[in-house]
């Protein structure tokens, strides 16, 4: 299969010979009603009925017990770690596959990451290689889960389900059990995405989802967090509100918090989205059909969703033959006015995390030196 085949493929599935990016936001409901009605009432900052009701959506479609929305993914994952329990001076378990809002979350916190090797299956966290890595570097005992070398505490695992694709939730919680770690899920990049039947974000004690303008849904910039209980919910939201004591006039803060407020301007779009929510999933799923049946049975490999998942598809991902067919599809790609984009480089590559420990990394590195997404923007049913 040739380079020039697979470009002009793309360019009949969107039927264009114009510009096709990687992943275009799609404004086709209410989102000019809904932000209009928000500047017509002045409320368009962090106090407004669309912050509440954006929350309420989620929660229902989810199956969430309590969701927070945050200005943005980054902040969304951070409140998440410290509402786990992460602290300075922590080490958490991740994957070096990944997007470096993952990372830049732990560093800004003070903790460090800890680089674990991805499954081939859902390009996630592999709980085997977590298990593999702390039974050979780590020990459990009355202050938790220490690693070896440098005395420091391991607190948390936190999987990234990467382009949409669930990790193995079940053999990470059996993990996260026997080593006494939180677990907190990145689902960043996988609302829409279920796992046996439960969205992501659903089975850790908080995750974070986010609202970036290339995501399956935008606020323009948002995140929200997704807290396992009400009770966890209501200090999450304390906690990103400033930790301000509620009252009719009086500024009381009652601890250091953080302002991860999301604008209610950004909340009127995540409400008028939510609404065609389905309608992008299923036309995303049609996509990444006809993508699947033009790589079969050639020596390009399409990533599906796992057996045991319902994958949102966020943006199609191919594991190219070579090195030398991702580095020309890339650039032919490119070069003619079809976004192709290379999987990101892995964080141990990069100067502020090179220095982090680390297990094996064969698959990520296979994964990194290959793959390439496709551009992945909703096409009509």
């Amino acid at each position: 299969m040739s380079q020039p085949s697979i470009i002009k493929f793309v360019r009949d599935v969107y039927q264009t010979n114009d510009f096709i990016p990687l992943h275009a936001p799609t404004f086709d409901g209410n989102e000019q009603k809904y932000v209009l009605e928000t500047i017509k009432s002045t409320f368009v900052s962090s106090v407004g009925k669309f912050v509440d009701d954006f929350e309420k959506a989620v929660e229902t479609y989810t199956g969430t017990e309590k969701a927070v929305a945050t200005v943005n993914g980054t902040a969304a994952l951070h409140a998440a770690l410290y509402m786990g329990g992460v602290e300075r001076g922590d080490f958490v378990i991740t994957q070096a596959l990944t997007f470096v809002a993952t990372c830049n979350a732990l560093y800004h916190m003070g903790a460090e990451p800890i680089f674990v090797d991805v499954s081939p299956v859902s390009l996630g966290l592999c709980p085997k290689a977590v298990d593999e890595y702390l039974t050979q570097h780590a020990h459990v005992t009355e202050a938790g889960c220490i690693h070896k070398q440098t005395k420091r505490r391991i607190r948390a695992v936190v999987p990234m389900h990467t382009f949409g694709h669930p990790v193995e939730l079940d053999e990470l919680i059996v993990v996260c059990s026997k080593w006494n770690l939180t677990l907190v899920e990145d689902a960043a990049e996988s609302l829409g995405s279920f796992y046996k039947g439960k969205h992501t974000g659903t089975l850790g004690k908080f995750s974070a989802l986010s609202f970036n303008g290339n995501k399956i849904i935008t606020t323009g910039g948002g995140g929200m967090v997704l807290c396992k209980t009400e009770k966890l919910g209501a200090r999450t939201k304390h906690v990103t509100t400033t930790a301000k004591v509620p009252h009719p006039y009086e500024f009381f803060h009652d601890e250091p918090g953080f302002n991860y407020r999301m604008p209610n301007l950004n909340a009127a779009l995540g409400c008028a989205q939510m609404e065609v929510l389905e309608q992008y999933l299923e036309a995303k799923r049609v996509l990444a059909n006809r993508y699947q049946e033009f790589f079969d049975k050639s020596d390009y490999q399409f990533m599906i969703e796992p057996e045991y998942a319902k994958s949102n598809y966020w943006l199609n991902a191919v594991i190219c033959p070579s090195v030398e067919a991702r580095d020309e599809l890339l650039k032919q790609g490119n070069d003619t006015g079809v976004m192709i984009r290379p999987i990101w480089q892995l964080m141990h590559r990069l100067p502020m995390f090179k220095n982090a420990p680390r297990g094996d990394l064969t698959q990520s590195e296979h994964i990194e030196a290959h793959l390439i997404n496709l551009p992945s923007s909703p096409i009509a049913p």
